[in-house]
């Protein structure tokens, strides 16, 4: 007859809740996996299939107990570790927010805004568009088996310990959101360039020609011109995308060695 001991099974509970942690907090936090639109339940299981794969080719855990409080700990750090993982791609994605909010402010469609599952608030037209084809493009690169994989050297970085993680890696991770800024102004630049132009062009005919309403011919040129540029620039959107997503799984190694 077969014969489990309790510290058998608190060995074995501690092999699968520990990566299951961080795996978690990655699937909780990182872009495509943490959709709203994804059932809590499919991403349990999602994370349960990548934890059982992952478990026979990791390290050993330490041997410290779940329901020590070192234990607890060590759960918590983990989840800490997955979701700032996580969080260094949503800064590549919430870049696009930026874009679409600089963009529709200057062509005047700041008003018009649309509900966010994932964000849970509103969110501009114009940046929905972008996320969406953003994560196309991701979804294109096999950016979600990038991640997985990603996540499965996490382990080999910073295996699993009963050390809190380094403060230098938190560090890392705010200064990398101000990636947020300066990569959504710089992608916006050649639309809020040729409207900055427009608008130029439109002040001197208003000046020319103070009969003209400015109101009823300059809104519908700013969203033709605005729009045609965004057009024409989406030709090029996905090798920049591909290079800012280069760099979110490049920080995101760089993070979690800074972390150890």
């Amino acid at each position: 007859m077969l014969s489990v001991t309790s510290a058998q099974l608190d060995a074995w509970l501690a092999l699968l809740a520990y990566p299951l942690a961080r795996i978690l907090g990655l699937v909780g936090a990182a872009p495509v996996f943490s959709n709203g639109g994804i059932p809590r339940r499919i991403k349990l299981v999602v994370g349960l299939a990548i934890a059982i794969g992952l478990i026979p080719a990791l390290p050993p855990a330490p041997p410290v107990p779940l329901g020590s409080w070192n234990g607890v700990l060590m759960l918590f750090e983990q989840s800490l570790i997955g979701i700032a993982m996580g969080l260094t791609l949503r800064v590549i994605f919430a870049t696009l927010d930026v874009m679409g909010e600089i963009i529709s402010l200057q062509m005047g469609l700041s008003f018009a805004t649309f509900f966010d599952p994932v964000a849970g608030g509103q969110t501009a037209v114009v940046g929905e568009f972008l996320t969406l084809i953003a994560t196309l493009i991701f979804l294109a690169l096999n950016g979600h088996l990038l991640m997985v994989d990603a996540l499965a050297r996490s382990f080999e970085w910073m295996p699993i310990a009963d050390i809190p993680p380094h403060k230098g890696g938190w560090l890392m991770l705010a200064r990398f959101g101000g990636t947020i800024f300066a990569a959504g102004l710089l992608m916006a630049l050649p639309v809020v360039t040729a409207l900055l132009i427009t608008n130029i062009a439109l002040g001197i005919l208003t000046r020319a020609a103070p009969q003209l309403n400015l109101f009823a011919i300059g809104f519908p040129i700013t969203l033709t011109v605005g729009f045609g540029v965004l057009l024409l620039a989406l030709g090029h959107f996905a090798p920049i995308l591909q290079h800012y997503f280069d760099l979110g799984f490049d920080t995101m190694a760089d993070l979690v060695r800074a972390l150890r």
